[in-house]
């Protein structure tokens, strides 16, 4: 069974941002994404829940400097990204 990713505004702005800032990660976002439906918790996105402050949130990597924090709504096997950047600008946010 597939996950369903629920982009928000905010976020698409984020990502927008992002692959403006980043145009050669393009191809590695989209593959993140496809195998955030497909599997989140295929090994090379390194899902993980996040504490503290952004506790009841989780992060998956783009590549090894750079994350997608987002919801995971277990219930109805939704994904809601929030904020993407390098990790130390997700965990920040």
């Amino acid at each position: 069974m597939s996950w369903t990713l629920l982009f928000t505004e905010r976020y698409n702005r984020r990502a927008a941002l992002f692959l403006q800032r980043h145009p050669e990660l393009r191809d590695t976002y989209c593959k993140t994404l496809l195998l955030l439906e497909a599997n989140p918790r295929h090994p090379s996105l390194r899902l993980h829940a996040l504490k503290g402050r952004l506790q009841g949130l989780h992060s998956v990597s783009i590549n090894i400097s750079y994350r997608i924090t987002l919801e995971l709504i277990i219930d109805g096997q939704r994904l809601i990204p929030i904020d993407i950047g390098s990790h130390d600008a997700v965990y920040r946010s």
